[in-house]
């Protein structure tokens, strides 16, 4: 199976709003997606997973802006029957290399702060814990802390 990149567009807010309510409990919406894109400097990418012979399967999204020289990773999300194979490690790569492009020269996340998985992911890209809000995201089983990482961009 082989991987497909390419930019989130108006016809695909739907499919993003549906991974992404695959992908955590608080679930954004088609307005809020489009919202976030609108902002000035906000971007997405999508990853479709190609078989030989199929059509091919959304799998994850990124969404993020850039404001100056910083670039925020708003969400990744990976499809349950997609994850660990490397769409993440994908899409993130791919956005670090437009962010440095565009100018940014820092580039951050949240995670919540018990997503192991995703922290080491995170950890094996370069980015380090900056920061950590408590109570950050809300879960049916209560509330979990996030932290706030962070990585230095090559220069575009």
């Amino acid at each position: 199976m082989t991987a497909r990149v390419r930019p989130v567009g108006t016809f695909d807010l739907e499919v993003v709003a549906q991974l992404h309510a695959a992908s955590f409990e608080e679930v954004w919406g088609v307005k809020a997606i489009a919202e976030i894109l609108a902002m000035p400097g906000a971007f997405g990418l999508m990853a479709a997973a190609e078989a030989e012979g199929d059509a091919a399967e959304p799998a994850a999204f990124l969404l993020a802006r850039i404001v100056a020289e910083d670039c925020e990773i708003l969400s990744v999300g990976v499809a349950p029957a997609h994850r660990r194979r490397g769409f993440a490690r994908l899409l993130l790569s791919q956005a670090t290399e437009f962010a440095a492009a565009s100018g940014a020269r820092r580039m951050f996340l949240e995670v919540a702060e018990d997503n192991w998985s995703a922290r080491g992911l995170y950890a094996s890209l370069g980015f380090a814990p900056v920061g950590r809000r408590r109570d950050y995201y809300r879960r049916t089983s209560g509330h979990a802390a996030a932290l706030t990482m962070r990585r230095l961009l090559p220069a575009g």
